[in-house]
C-alpha cells in the first residue's frame, strides 16, 4: 500500500469515527418510541408502543421526533450514503391505524365487562390477556416532516471535521423502507433546535465579525409542562445579529410576555459591546425604543422595581450610565437626567420642522381651513430677492403670533419686528376701513399695531385676526388698496396678500383654529436651541441605547414625534448610503404597541416612512422590532418583508389564519390559540430554519 492509499484508508476511518460520533449525540437507543410505517414527501405516520412512550416519557403533542436507518451503535456509517441522515419530525396528532376499529371493540367490550368495579381499570392484568394487551398498546402518530440533518465536509479542506447541514425537505422517499424513530434527549434537542444556517453565521462573520448567541429562554412542547418529559431544561439560543437591518415581530395578548422578550432582545444587542469572546469584534450597535408605555424608560413591579434603561449596569466597570438615554415629554421624579423632548418653534432654523409636526398632529384633521394651513411651508427665499425676502418675512411674523395665541411659550429674547412689512398704503386703508362709513375700531387697532416696530406678540394676533376680516370684507376698503398696489408703476403684479398669508391668518376666524394648532405646544421649549430629532441620531450613530417615553403624550403627539424622528433615521443613512459611505451606522428600531404608529393593514401608502423603512431599510442597515396584538393590524408589505418572529397567545382564528401565511406557524395555529401561558412563546429567527416552542426566560439586570 502506498503513502498516499494508506493515508487516504486513515482518513476514511477517522471520518467513520467522526460519524458514528455525530449519530451517537443525536440518537441514542433508549430513546427509540416506534417505526415509520407510511410516509410521503410531507408528512410521515409513526406506529409508537406505550412501552417505548412511556420510557422516554411521553410524546407531547408538537414534540420533534427523529427518524433514520442508521444504527449508531456501529463503526463502519459511511456519511456519503442517502441512509446515512436523519429526518426530523413534528408530531402533530394521533393517526389511524389498520386494526383501530377491532381495538375500540375490545376496549369497549372489556370496559363494559369491569364496569362499576371503580378498583380495576380496562388494561389492567386482570382484565384482558396479555398478548391483547400488548396489542392493544400500540398506536398511530401523524408527523410532519421538517427536513433532514446530514454530515458533509468541509469543501475547502477534506482533513477538516465534517459539518453537520440541513435541508427543509427530503432528498430520499422511503414508501416500502422502514426507518426507525427516536425522541431526542436533552444534548440531542439542544443540538437540533440551536442549529443555525452557516451561510447566515457565514454572513454575520463577514459583516459582523461577531458570531454571538444568548440565551431566549427553554424548549416547552405545550402549556402542561411536566418534568417527566425530560426535556424541560434543554436552552434556547438566539443570535442577535440575526435582527441587525432585519425586521422582527412579537404578536400576542397583552401580558403574554412581548415586553419581556422586547427587553430581553435589546438586552443582548447592547450587550455585543462587551467583547467576552476574543473571536468576536465588539459591536456597539444604536437601539431606539418608542415606550408608549414607559415600561422601558421607568423601574415597574414587573421587572422586580428595574428597568431596561439601567442595562449599562451589565457592562464593565468604569463604563458610564451615558450609554443609555432617556427622553419624554415630561420630566420623571425617578429620573432626573432625562432629556425633554422639546423642540423650539420660534427658533429661524427651527421654523419648518415644527410646521411639520403640526402639519402631522394635524394631518387627519379634514376640516378645509386646517388642510388651507398645513399646506404653507417656510422654504427660505433667494435672499437676493427683496420682494420675495419681504413676503417670507410677513408669513414666517404672522405664523408666530399663530403659536403665540395657540399657547406657545415665546422665548423672551425674540421681540415681533414689523418693518419694511406694512405699508402706508395699507395702513391708510385699515384706519379709514370702510367706504362711506365711520372708521371700524378692530381695523384701526390694526394699523396701529402694524404701524409699531416692536408690537406685542398678542397684540400682533389680534392686528392679525383683524386683517383676516378686513381682507374678507367685501365693503371694505382693502380691494381698491389691492387693485391700486397690483396696478402701481413699476410693480410685479403680484397681490400683496399671498395665497399662503391668507391661509395662515385664515386659522383665527375660527375659534377652534389656534386651539388644534395647540396640540403640538407640549413638543414646545422656548429655552431649548437643539432639534431632539438631530440629537437622537446623532446617540444612534456613537451606538447608544435610546429610550422615548411617550407614556405622556397625547396619541397624535406620540405618533408625529416618533414619524419625525424616524424619518430623521431614514433620510440620515439613505443619505450616508447613496453617497457611498462606508461607515452607515447600524440602527435598530423598536416600536411597543404598533398599532398606534405603523400604518394599518388595509393601507396601501407605499410612501409611508415606516413601510419604506420596512421595505427599503435593510440596505440603509436599519432595522425594526416592532410588538402588536393583532397580525391583521400591520400592513401586509411590512409582514412580508419581517424575518423574525417572536408568537405568543393569540385568541381567535382570524389573527393564527393570518399568521398562517408565514413560515410553518400553522403547525402551531391550536396551540398558540389555546395555551395562555405568560412568556411561552414559538420563535423563528433569520438563522434558524423552523419554529421552536420556547418558554422565554424573564428578563432581569
Amino acid at each position: 500500500m502506498s503513502i498516499e492509499q494508506g493515508l487516504n484508508s486513515r482518513r476514511e476511518n477517522d471520518k467513520q469515527v467522526e460519524s458514528q460520533q455525530w449519530f451517537q449525540k443525536l440518537i441514542q437507543a433508549d430513546q427509540y418510541v416506534g417505526d415509520i410505517y407510511s410516509i410521503n414527501y410531507e408528512t410521515a405516520r409513526v406506529i409508537i408502543h406505550d412501552f417505548y412512550r412511556e420510557k422516554v416519557g411521553g410524546i407531547p403533542s408538537l414534540s420533534f421526533l427523529i427518524a433514520t436507518r442508521v444504527d449508531p451503535s456501529k463503526t463502519d456509517i459511511d456519511f456519503k450514503k442517502e441512509d446515512a441522515s436523519f429526518v426530523l419530525l413534528r408530531v402533530m396528532d394521533a393517526a389511524a391505524l389498520p386494526q383501530d376499529k377491532e381495538a375500540e371493540r375490545i376496549r369497549v367490550e372489556t370496559a363494559q365487562r369491569i364496569s362499576g368495579e371503580t378498583e380495576k381499570h380496562w388494561d389492567d392484568a386482570g382484565s384482558m390477556d396479555l398478548r391483547t394487551k400488548n396489542i392493544l398498546g400500540f398506536a398511530g402518530v401523524q408527523c410532519r416532516i421538517i427536513g433532514t440533518f446530514f454530515l458533509e465536509e468541509n469543501g475547502q479542506n477534506g482533513d477538516a471535521p465534517l459539518n453537520l447541514k440541513f435541508g427543509s425537505d427530503i432528498s430520499n422517499y422511503y414508501p416500502n423502507r422502514g426507518l426507525k424513530v427516536y425522541k431526542p434527549n436533552g444534548k440531542a434537542l439542544e443540538q437540533i433546535v440551536n442549529y443555525a444556517d452557516p451561510t447566515s453565521i457565514q454572513a454575520h462573520t463577514e459583516k459582523y465579525g461577531n458570531t454571538e448567541r444568548v440565551k431566549l429562554g427553554f424548549v416547552r412542547y405545550a402549556s402542561t409542562n411536566r418534568k417527566y418529559q425530560q426535556v424541560d431544561d434543554v436552552p434556547v439560543y438566539i443570535y442577535p445579529a440575526d435582527l441587525l437591518s432585519q425586521k422582527s415581530a412579537l404578536f400576542g395578548m397583552t401580558r403574554t410576555g412581548k415586553s419581556n422578550t422586547t427587553k430581553i432582545i435589546a438586552k443582548s444587542v447592547f450587550e455585543l459591546r462587551k467583547n467576552e469572546n476574543p473571536n468576536d469584534r465588539p459591536l456597539r450597535i444604536g437601539q431606539i425604543i418608542f415606550d408608549p408605555n414607559g415600561e422601558y424608560a421607568n423601574e415597574n413591579v414587573q421587572d422586580n422595581n428595574s428597568a431596561l434603561k439601567n442595562v449599562w449596569q451589565l457592562l464593565p466597570n468604569g463604563v458610564k450610565a451615558n450609554e443609555v438615554i432617556t427622553y419624554g415629554i415630561t420630566r420623571h421624579p425617578n429620573d432626573l437626567e432625562r432629556t425633554l423632548m422639546l423642540l423650539n418653534f420660534f427658533e429661524t432654523s427651527n421654523t419648518q420642522i415644527g410646521k411639520s409636526i403640526i402639519d402631522s398632529i394635524l394631518s387627519e384633521d379634514s376640516t378645509n381651513y386646517i388642510k388651507q394651513f398645513c399646506q404653507v411651508s417656510f422654504d427660505e427665499p433667494d435672499p437676493n430677492d427683496r420682494s420675495a425676502t419681504t413676503r417670507y418675512n410677513r408669513r414666517l411674523l404672522a405664523y408666530r403670533s399663530v403659536l403665540a395665541r395657540a399657547g406657545f411659550q415665546v422665548p423672551p429674547s425674540l421681540r415681533a419686528s414689523t418693518r419694511g412689512l406694512f405699508n402706508q398704503d395699507l395702513i391708510t386703508a385699515l384706519q379709514t376701513g370702510r367706504n362711506n362709513n365711520p372708521p371700524t375700531p378692530e381695523y384701526v387697532s390694526a394699523a396701529q399695531v402694524f404701524s409699531n416696530p416692536n408690537p406685542a406678540w398678542g397684540q400682533l394676533a389680534n392686528a392679525f385676526e383683524a386683517l383676516d376680516k378686513f381682507i374678507r370684507d367685501s365693503s371694505s376698503n382693502y380691494t381698491a388698496f389691492e387693485n391700486a398696489y397690483v396696478s402701481r408703476p413699476n410693480g410685479s403684479g403680484d397681490r400683496w396678500a399671498d395665497e399662503d398669508l391668507k391661509k395662515i391668518i385664515g386659522i383665527f376666524q375660527y375659534s377652534n383654529g389656534t386651539r388644534k394648532i395647540g396640540k403640538a405646544a407640549e413638543q414646545h421649549s422656548a429655552d431649548t436651541t437643539s432639534d431632539y430629532a438631530e440629537d437622537i441620531y446623532n446617540h444612534l450613530v456613537q451606538g447608544k441605547l435610546v429610550i422615548i417615553d411617550q407614556s405622556s403624550g397625547e396619541p397624535e403627539l406620540n405618533k408625529s414625534s416618533a414619524t419625525r424622528i424616524m424619518t430623521k433615521i431614514f433620510k440620515e443613512n439613505q443619505r450616508k448610503f447613496v453617497q457611498g459611505e462606508t461607515n452607515i451606522p447600524e440602527i435598530l428600531v423598536y416600536v411597543e404597541e404598533a398599532h398606534n404608529i405603523l400604518p394599518a393593514g388595509n393601507d396601501l401608502d407605499l410612501s409611508d416612512i415606516w413601510v419604506r423603512t420596512a421595505k427599503e431599510g435593510s440596505k440603509y442597515r436599519i432595522g425594526m422590532v416592532y410588538a402588536t396584538q393583532e397580525v391583521s393590524s400591520i400592513q401586509k408589505n411590512i409582514l412580508k418583508n419581517t424575518a423574525n418572529w417572536f408568537i405568543s397567545h393569540l385568541n381567535n382564528t382570524d389573527e393564527t389564519k393570518e399568521l398562517c401565511k408565514y413560515y410553518d406557524f400553522a403547525d402551531f395555529e391550536p396551540s398558540i390559540r389555546r395555551a395562555q401561558d405568560k412568556g411561552f412563546l414559538r420563535v423563528k429567527t433569520l438563522s434558524n430554519l423552523f419554529v421552536i416552542p420556547v418558554q422565554v426566560d424573564r428578563f432581569e439586570v
